[in-house]
């Protein structure tokens, strides 16, 4: 049986994370909006070739565009399900996700809302750095770079830090998630699928508090 979710939360939240995750753990398939953007734009599809124009134009893509995309993904992969991570982001996107599910016969199991402290947020944030190689995310506090400068998961050398990682970047994204998103967790309260977990806990610790829920 296939499990959909959402996995809602700021910036710096830790959502990739246990998306992937989720992804060794259970078959789960990971749909970054972010990524599947940037495929579809190399993928010389009718679709990709729409969104091509519209990034080129430097204009955002539109919400129809996206599901357009998600579409796609559920047409096409053999998954135990989909955790969609950066999407939806506004109640009309979060209607627009509903309907598409319904359309295909799914249903969306759970959002998952980790839920974090901002002041604890920025400390942690603003430490972080990832394997130039892997994605692996470090942190100079949490989960320092190995003593022997190789990372963990792939043995890559090279690491960086994001340019929008400083605590006023940082502060600006938590006030568009507050005003943007944060609306979709009385949404999906009312629809009785929100589930809460300590989002500032130790990786495993949210991990495991994440399996629990969708064991339940």
């Amino acid at each position: 049986m296939t499990t959909n979710i959402i996995l809602l939360g700021p910036p710096g939240a830790g959502k990739g994370t246990q998306a992937r995750k989720l992804e060794e753990d259970r078959g789960m398939t990971q749909l970054s909006t972010g990524d599947m953007l940037r495929a579809a734009r190399t993928s010389g599809t009718e679709m990709g070739n729409r969104v091509a124009e519209v990034m080129d134009r430097g204009e955002l893509v539109t919400d129809e565009i996206v599901i357009g995309l998600i579409e796609e993904r559920l047409e096409s992969d053999d998954t135990n399900g989909f955790i969609f991570d950066g999407f939806p982001r506004t109640l009309a996107q979060a209607d627009a996700l509903g309907q598409l599910l319904e359309k295909k016969g799914q249903s969306l199991d759970a959002v998952i809302e980790m839920q974090v402290n901002d002041e604890a947020l920025v400390k942690r944030i603003t430490a972080r750095s990832t394997c130039a190689s892997c994605g692996e995310v470090y942190n100079d506090i949490t989960k320092p770079i190995p003593d022997d400068g190789k990372c963990e998961n792939c043995g890559g050398t090279e690491f960086k830090r994001r340019d929008d990682d400083n605590e006023d970047s940082l502060r600006t994204r938590l006030l568009e998630y507050y005003k943007k998103t944060s609306p979709l967790i009385g949404y999906y309260y009312a629809l009785e699928k929100l589930r809460r977990v300590d989002g500032l806990a130790e990786i495993e610790e949210v991990a495991t508090a994440i399996k629990s829920e969708l064991d339940a």
